[in-house]
């Protein structure tokens, strides 16, 4: 049974999903045999390689806001994502395109180290302050999960990969999905936003007992981020 999940790295109701997911498939009884697949989503394609200024001051005016709701936002997910065991640091996180770094997990899938190098870019970003669209910071991230640095050198320094970042993304549209992460079952059924690790694990049984032939149909509800904000 094929799993995939459209996320972006700078989305972290993704990294809480990835955990709730993670938690749903320890407890699923054909765990072996799902085969789990990361598919690209940008939450803004047009991203600079950094933005500059506070990130709270920013989001807040860009979705006209006030401060304190900004806070208050930002404050439930460092609940949430402590609550998964994860430890968020919105105050280093550096903001800007994660075009290539969905090219590195592409590369990085291609030697079995997808769901490895997702993990360790998630953690770079909410974690450790990392620039994700930097170069050198995305070679020496490949290294750590086993993808030889040259090999990411030179897929950087040209544009393999491009093609499969966009196909994801054209997928994503085509089946309406607006907001990561989104869990999508054999292409014929999915569930979008962080949900509880019941809810998921509901899915991949639904998946795995009934797959009839019928359109990806997205739970919208869950909590997520998506082109508006998260």
């Amino acid at each position: 049974m094929d799993v995939e999940i459209w996320s972006d790295i700078a989305c972290p109701w993704c990294y809480i999903g990835k955990r709730r997911f993670e938690a749903a498939l320890a407890q699923f009884e054909h765990a072996d045999a799902v085969r789990v697949s990361w598919r690209s989503f940008e939450l803004d394609p047009s991203a600079p390689l950094e933005r500059t200024g506070d990130r709270s001051e920013r989001i807040a005016r860009k979705y006209g806001l006030p401060l304190e709701r900004v806070r208050e936002m930002e404050q439930h997910l460092l609940d949430q994502a402590s609550g998964e065991g994860l430890d968020f640091h919105f105050e280093i996180a550096r903001s800007g395109t994660t075009f290539d770094g969905h090219r590195l997990i592409h590369l990085a899938a291609d030697r079995g180290l997808g769901d490895e190098m997702k993990e360790r870019l998630l953690r770079a970003y909410f974690a450790e302050g990392s620039l994700i669209g930097d170069h050198d910071s995305l070679v020496a991230l490949g290294a750590e999960v086993g993808v030889p640095d040259d090999e990411i050198r030179q897929m950087l320094a040209g544009d393999r990969y491009a093609e499969q970042v966009r196909e994801d993304e054209r997928t994503a549209a085509e089946f309406g999905i607006t907001s990561v992460p989104t869990f999508v079952v054999d292409r014929e059924r999915g569930i979008s936003g962080a949900q509880s690790p019941e809810l998921l694990l509901k899915l991949l049984r639904t998946g795995w007992e009934s797959r009839p032939e019928v359109s990806v149909g997205v739970v919208p509800d869950g909590e997520s981020c998506g082109v508006d904000g998260c």
